[in-house]
């Protein structure tokens, strides 16, 4: 007979291994969380980095530099013969530039006459000038004569000197603006002529070669047009296609095939439906090149698998409960998916359209393929017309060798973020709204 171990605390001697075991795995637990919140704090400072980057370079393009002056409109300058009457031409091939350069001139005290300091004010005035004071006359020809307040864009290369991208103590030689025309700039903003202003052409205009000009009226149009024929074209043939594979279709290997490919659809590199739409929708069928409903049929083409995938998860979401009951007071399959399925799956299939969309939205490279670069200055009436998209008119913008389009850049990747932002929210409150519990 051995004598018993004698043990005052009352535990036993497994006690201490497991008790060891135990705080490595809490530690273990307690590193696991804090390697995740690590992970997190990464990742949110890295994206307010790049917004913060993003931001700051391209809020600029929301405003513009603009002078504004009493412009003579000269009719020695216009239509020096007077034959307005019997030629409307002359009103057309006017020299309207020197109208702008003399007001200018006027304001900074420089004689007009004297050519060798007018010569300064080259390249301090938009050469969208032209055709803003044509139009006015166009428009009126009373004008003629008559002196009116007129407010114009400056170039370029002023509007960044004047919002302090441009380093003015550096060499002349090294930057695009000279002295004489820093002197000039600093004249205007003390008289209360040069000042900032909002830019809504910036929103409403459409290509031009005068960064200063360029806006994304065009490419916002485009990208109208086409994220609603993607949502005419993918959201009823995904929806439907959704319900039949997943409410009607037999379980064989015809419908694992078909579940297999959509899959590998969604994971296709969005270049290849590129390649689609250019030998398909325009080399075979002859649709006309950069046009929107081009670009809206492939990027339906592009969503559907996205759709799809949503949609089908959504209604597997809907407990199976709803359809026996549905079955069991007599309604139909089809009664049974269309009153009681669909409407408890509507907040997962808006969510994945909207996300699908949002994805469409922001896709370059098939849009480059089909040919949505076209340099578009005027709005297109309809989607068969050619037209540019917001992502495409980013990456146009950012080849561009001029340093006033890197604001306009930066700032057109602002309101392709909100527009995002946007579309992201409304999945989120659609989701809230049709939302049931059961």
């Amino acid at each position: 007979m051995t004598d018993a171990v004698f043990n005052p605390a009352g535990t036993s001697a497994a006690a201490a291994p497991r008790d060891i075991g135990i705080k490595s795995r809490r530690a273990a637990e307690k590193r696991f969380r804090m390697y995740g919140a690590a992970a997190i704090i990464i990742g949110l400072a890295f994206l307010v980095l790049l917004l913060v980057s993003i931001v700051s370079k391209g809020y600029t393009a929301f405003f513009q530099t603009m002078i504004t002056v009493p412009v003579e409109f000269s009719e020695k300058v216009i239509d020096p013969t007077n034959k307005r009457a019997t030629d409307p031409k002359v009103l057309i091939t006017a020299n309207y530039p020197n109208l702008a350069r003399d007001a200018v001139a006027k304001v900074v005290g420089i004689d007009p006459k004297d050519r060798p300091s007018i010569a300064k004010l080259k390249g301090f005035i938009s050469d969208g000038v032209r055709a803003q004071l044509r139009d006015m006359v166009l428009a009126n020809p009373d004008i003629i004569g008559k002196t009116v307040p007129v407010t114009f864009l400056a170039s370029a290369n002023i509007d960044s000197a004047y919002k302090g991208q441009i380093d003015l103590t550096s060499a002349e030689a090294n930057r695009k603006v000279s002295d004489a025309q820093v002197g000039i700039m600093n004249k205007l903003s003390e008289a209360g002529v040069l000042r900032e202003h909002f830019n809504p052409a910036f929103f409403t205009a459409g290509a031009s070669s005068r960064p200063e000009a360029a806006g994304l009226g065009v490419a916002i149009l485009g990208s109208i047009y086409t994220m609603l024929i993607v949502l005419a074209l993918a959201l009823p043939i995904g929806v439907c296609a959704s319900i039949y594979l997943e409410e009607f279709a037999p379980k064989n290997r015809w419908t694992d095939l078909i579940e297999v490919n959509i899959n590998n659809l969604a994971a296709v590199p969005s270049i290849v439906y590129g390649l689609l739409g250019l030998s398909i929708f325009i080399n075979f069928m002859g649709m006309p090149r950069s046009a929107s409903i081009v670009g809206g049929f492939v990027l339906a083409l592009m969503t559907l698998p996205t759709i799809i995938i949503a949609t089908r998860a959504a209604l597997k979401a809907v407990p199976p409960s709803i359809r026996a009951a549905a079955l069991g007071l007599g309604a139909s399959k089809m009664q049974t998916v269309t009153h009681h399925v669909l409407p408890l799956a509507m907040p997962g299939i808006l969510t994945g359209t909207i996300i699908g969309l949002a994805n469409a939205l922001g896709e370059t490279a098939p849009l480059l393929l089909i040919g949505m670069v076209a340099f578009v200055v005027d709005y297109p009436t309809t989607p068969f017309e050619p037209a540019t998209a917001l992502p495409v008119q980013i990456y146009m913008w950012a080849n561009e060798a001029e340093r006033a389009f890197v604001e306009r850049t930066s700032g057109a990747i602002i309101v392709l973020l909100i527009f995002l932002i946007i579309m992201n929210f409304a999945a989120i409150m659609l989701r809230r709204r049709f939302e049931r519990r059961w």
